[in-house]
């Protein structure tokens, strides 16, 4: 939910208490912690996230949303990737 939508004001986090603040400090750095361990697991991500922008920025799209969809429902990533994955793993 936006702030300032459902009677939510701009939202500060100087209205926590030390408490509630720290609590919200170790939460972030959990969140972190996890999706790195996350993305290291599943270095296909980097691929296929590079690709996209590198495809992005080499036809530069004027619907980037369209041409979003193209791109991650092409029925050939998944094979694209795989590869990709490959040539990456004998290149280490």
């Amino acid at each position: 939910m936006m702030a300032g939508q459902g009677g939510l004001e701009k939202l500060s986090v100087g209205v926590l208490s030390a408490e509630q603040q720290e609590k919200l400090r170790l939460f972030k750095i959990k969140t972190r912690i996890e999706n790195e361990k996350y993305l290291r697991s599943h270095s296909e991500v980097e691929v296929l996230i590079g690709d996209f922008v590198r495809d992005v920025l080499l036809k530069r799209p004027a619907d980037i949303c369209e041409f979003a969809a193209e791109h991650f429902t092409n029925p050939n990533l998944h094979m694209v990737t795989a590869s990709k994955m490959e040539g990456k793993s004998e290149m280490e």
